[in-house]
Formats: structure tokens, C-alpha cells, sequence
């Protein structure tokens, strides 16, 4: 399995944790604030080169 499943796997497996332990609203606060927070962290360049990955994987 390669390192960015592995991610992704261990991702889904907190989610449904936090589903069950967590109000939906905490958990969905959680998994949508994470990767923008991640995202607002990041430098003008780095933030233009993720928007030109993808829209490159979306076929633009």
C-alpha cells in the first residue's frame, strides 16, 4: 500500500471514530476546518502550485 492510501485509510478510519464519539457537527467541523486550516498555513506559491495540480488531475 503506498504512503498517500495509508493516509487516506487512517483519514476515514478517524472520521467514523469521531462520527461516533463526536456530535456530526464537531466531527464535520473537524474534517472540513483541518485541510483548510492546513491550506490557509501554506505560502502564495505553494497555494498556486496546489491549485495548478488540481486542476491538472481534473483535466483542465
Amino acid at each position: 500500500m503506498s504512503r498517500n492510501a495509508k493516509i487516506a485509510a487512517g483519514g476515514v478510519a478517524v472520521g467514523i471514530i469521531l462520527l461516533f464519539w463526536l456530535p456530526w457537527w464537531a466531527a464535520l467541523l473537524i474534517v472540513l476546518g483541518v485541510p483548510a486550516a492546513a491550506y490557509l498555513t501554506l505560502d502564495p506559491v505553494q497555494r498556486r502550485r496546489v491549485r495548478r495540480v488540481t486542476r491538472k488531475e481534473i483535466g483542465r
